[in-house]
């Protein structure tokens, strides 16, 4: 124990902590992600930031602060300089939480008055004025994130929305404050310390709005945000002569064995990215429907022998549950929203164990959820994070038991992408950028 990482992430699912990871490689610095608060040593030797990858986004309250503080615990064990939560930058959450009360006992159990809130993502659409959330050019209540099945997001201004998730006071370092600089950000900062604001909702643009705000916090035990402030920071931990300068920080090893997409995103880039992909490949799909499953294990083994099919052919294949927002709702009224998800998950999960195990050796998974189910079954715990496929998505490797012979299987590379992230193009050109 002991490692002394630089940087120590919660992150509140698993495609976002990917999405983080991605983000800390490509500013320098070697990361790992780990599934869950490890029971086990790792050796770190070599490691510069660990992401915990938690699945507490949208668990009850009291369980997501119970896995986010034992995750803290492990990570002040590695005696990381800076802890960083990491949630989505669509700001997922409900009027109960989880962003608000996870940051809360994060904070009370560091010592520390207060933290930033820095859910943009500029590269990817996600920006931040007057504390309200945009993604692209649309208000995020009105950009498709209202129809989220879990955590419908109906209010763009994130200073209100959080203020309904915590007792705290909530205040707002705008655009303008911004463009003073990182000193004067900084003391704007100190000076809503001082007057007891916990909470600071922070406006962000652009790269450049990042990087001051990177350079404003770097010395604060606790900063939370979307995966934009994580590619500012690595800059300023050399300024500090914590980083040194690394090459290739994500090289990876090369990846061979059958090629697997498995998606239970329902949002909007995720249906693009299937028909994208179903336009290429016309064969090249088979649709999951929880009304269906819910029937029986008949159409998993439909899939399972279309998947294998597909496979002996040295063909991509596509297993998807993503569906248009009327369809969703019909399964998840006839089935329950709760069981309609897990039948998905569920089958999804077993067919990344079967086809894995029958050598399955690059496989993309969409949807955070999903992603959270389909590593989970398969037993991962770690993951070496290579280069980006797009903006918030790398691929990774992990090594599984049984796989170190032959050698052609070892390690599995393997692809989380959130449900909004990637060009439509993603499920096709991801493979040709691993080859």
């Amino acid at each position: 124990m002991g490692a002394n990482i630089v940087l120590g992430a919660i992150a509140d699912d698993f495609t976002g902590a990917t999405d983080l990871a991605n983000n800390l490689v490509r500013g320098g610095m070697r990361c790992l992600q780990v599934i869950g608060v490890p029971s086990k040593e790792i050796d770190l030797g070599e490691i510069d930031a660990v992401v915990v990858a938690l699945k507490s986004r949208s668990c009850p309250v009291d369980e997501a602060v119970a896995d986010s503080l034992a995750a803290l615990d492990w990570l002040r064990q590695q005696g990381a300089r800076q802890l960083f939560f990491k949630y989505c930058s669509t700001f997922d959450s409900t009027d109960q939480g989880n962003i608000g009360p996870v940051a809360d006992a994060l904070l009370e159990a560091l010592g520390a008055n207060q933290t930033v809130m820095v859910p943009a993502f500029p590269i990817n659409g996600r920006t931040v004025y007057q504390g309200h959330l945009f993604v692209g050019d649309r208000l995020l209540n009105d950009s498709g994130m209202q129809h989220h099945p879990l955590n419908p997001m109906q209010d763009a201004d994130l200073v209100r929305v959080l203020a309904r998730q915590t007792p705290h006071s909530v205040g707002l370092a705008n655009r303008a404050a911004l463009a003073q600089g990182a000193d004067a950000t900084r003391a704007h900062l100190s000076v809503l310390a001082k007057q007891g604001i916990r909470h600071v909702v922070c406006d962000s643009l652009d790269e450049q709005d990042l990087d001051v705000l990177a350079q404003a916090t770097v010395l604060m035990p606790l900063v939370t945000g979307g995966s934009g402030l994580g590619q500012a920071l690595p800059a300023q931990y050399r300024a500090q002569g914590w980083l040194d300068t690394i090459s290739e920080p994500g090289r990876l090893a090369p990846a061979s064995g059958g090629a697997l997409v498995l998606s239970g995103s329902c949002s909007r880039a995720t249906l693009a990215q299937v028909a994208d992909f179903l336009a290429k490949y016309p064969d090249g799909g088979f649709a999951l429907d929880p009304l269906a499953l819910a029937q029986g294990e008949q159409q998993q083994q439909q899939a399972l022998a279309f998947a294998r099919r597909r496979l002996s052919s040295n063909e991509p294949v596509l297993i998807y549950a993503s569906a248009e927002p009327d369809k969703v709702k019909t399964a998840q009224v006839s089935l329950g929203v709760e069981r309609a998800g897990l039948l998905v998950e569920a089958a999804l999960s077993q067919l990344a164990i079967t086809l894995v195990n029958e050598g399955v050796g690059r496989l993309l998974v969409a949807g955070g959820e999903t992603s959270g189910a389909v590593v989970s079954a398969l037993g991962i715990t770690t993951l070496r994070i290579g280069e980006q496929i797009d903006p918030g998505v790398p691929w990774t490797q992990a090594p599984l038991p049984g796989r170190e012979a032959p050698l052609s299987l070892a390690p599995l590379s393997l692809a989380l992408k959130s449900g909004n992230f990637g060009g439509v193009d993603f499920f096709t050109r991801a493979f040709e950028v691993l080859a």
